[in-house]
């Protein structure tokens, strides 16, 4: 059974100098306050594809036999692994097609077409990566090109461990708890690994979106599992399935998986934004959302929080922003029903409306043969324990038509 040796991942360091920025490993004030801890930010953020990924395609790329590569190589990817791949096959004058996913944000396409330029082609497949992955196969049989898997590989777990080695060497103090994100597992494989050897008394905490359990899912199993939905939000995070290679070794070195909801991974993204200035994607705000949940664990404790990827759409924000005041219970939308009379919605404002609550969303129709009318009204409480009170005020004043949160189906097409 595979198992990552740390001379290969000396090597993959070697091949990346030049390529990979060695990544600041820094102290976060903020964190650090909040949890009475010292809490650390590994920045691959900051790299020039602005996520991890291109320690492992590139390692991967240049480990490839030269006639194999004359053919070029063919990978998938929600994104972040497309841009490292792209990036190596510029660099490496190597022709790649590149099958991403149709919902992918379209500012990590166009990050994809800038890095590769005239030598990759993108096409978009499919509603997720193990959509976009199955058709990559099919392509690499058909045209008897090489694969580069985005995590259940060798070449690109140890390109992913050399994060690993940096921080060891980069750190003047024992490291307690690491956290680290979990996509399909190649990031938490090879940097746990270089852990497990080199640093055996760290804690190593794997995290993934709650609606994308793949590796929590197939912990508990004890066995690879596909699981068979995955929510699509955290997109550099959320497979049906990870890695073979990638769970035989976490499930080895890993202390633990734990799951965070998105709704919490995108107030932590506004958080990073507003305090810190720190620009990152909802897979890279991962481990740092997950802090709440260990609060009393790394309490006095030197802590590690790899930040993978910086790759956010901007376009999203409003989305972002809707998702942390949905999770923090201060958003919420009804059916109203309006009496069809003038000082109907005066009396709603005034009457059931708590003084610091707000009118996000409004949406009317007027029906002439009825005595009441609906609306779907977005209100943003006060405070989360307020809505309660608010619901009791619709009824007594007979406003009162269905809450929306709770059914999904509605409540999918406001969100």
């Amino acid at each position: 059974m595979y198992k990552v040796d740390l001379s290969e991942v000396a090597a993959a360091a070697k091949r990346l100098e030049n390529v990979a920025l060695c990544s600041p490993l820094g102290l976060n004030e903020t964190q650090s306050r909040k949890y009475g801890a010292s809490v650390y930010f590994k920045r691959e953020d900051l790299q020039q594809v602005r996520s991890y990924k291109i320690r492992g395609a590139y390692n991967k790329i240049s480990t490839i036999r030269s006639a194999d590569l004359q053919k070029g190589v063919v990978c998938a990817s929600a994104g972040n692994h497309a841009q490292g791949v792209a990036y190596s096959c510029a660099r490496k004058k190597v022709k790649g097609m590149i099958f991403m996913p149709t919902p992918t944000p379209k500012q990590k396409i166009a990050q994809v077409k800038m890095f590769g330029g005239d030598y990759v082609e993108v096409i978009l497949v499919g509603d997720t990566f193990d959509d976009a992955s199955q058709q990559a196969r099919d392509y690499c049989k058909a045209n008897a090109m090489l694969f580069v898997h985005p995590f259940d590989d060798e070449k690109v777990i140890e390109g992913q461990a050399t994060i690993g080695l940096e921080i060891l060497a980069q750190s003047k103090v024992g490291i307690d708890y690491l956290f680290l994100p979990v996509g399909g597992g190649g990031v938490a494989s090879g940097v746990s690994s270089v852990f497990k050897e080199l640093s055996p008394k760290t804690k190593i905490i794997g995290v993934e979106p709650e609606g994308a359990p793949s590796m929590s899912t197939s912990m508990a199993n004890g066995v690879n599992t596909t699981i068979d939905e995955v929510e699509k939000f955290v997109d550099g995070a959320s497979v049906k399935r990870v890695g073979d290679l990638n769970f035989n070794i976490c499930k080895k070195n890993l202390t633990q998986m734990a799951t965070v909801h998105e709704g919490k991974i995108c107030q932590t993204i506004l958080d990073m934004y507003n305090k810190d200035a720190i620009v990152v994607e909802p897979a890279g705000a991962m481990t740092v959302a997950v802090l709440d949940d260990y609060r009393e664990e790394i309490k006095g404790k030197n802590v590690v929080c790899l930040v993978s990827g910086s790759n956010n759409d901007i376009t999203r924000t409003e989305e972002i922003k809707e998702r942390a005041l949905l999770h923090a219970g201060v958003k919420h939308y009804f059916v109203v029903r309006f009496p069809q009379r003038a000082g109907a919605l005066k009396d709603f404002i005034e009457k059931v409306l708590g003084p610091k609550d707000d009118i996000t969303h409004f949406e009317y129709s007027k029906k002439q043969s009825r005595e009441n009318a609906p609306a779907v009204v977005g209100i943003e409480l006060g405070s989360s324990s307020e809505l309660d009170a608010l619901i009791e005020r619709m009824k007594a004043f007979k406003f009162y038509g269905e809450y929306l949160n709770d059914k999904p189906d509605l409540f999918q097409f406001l969100v």
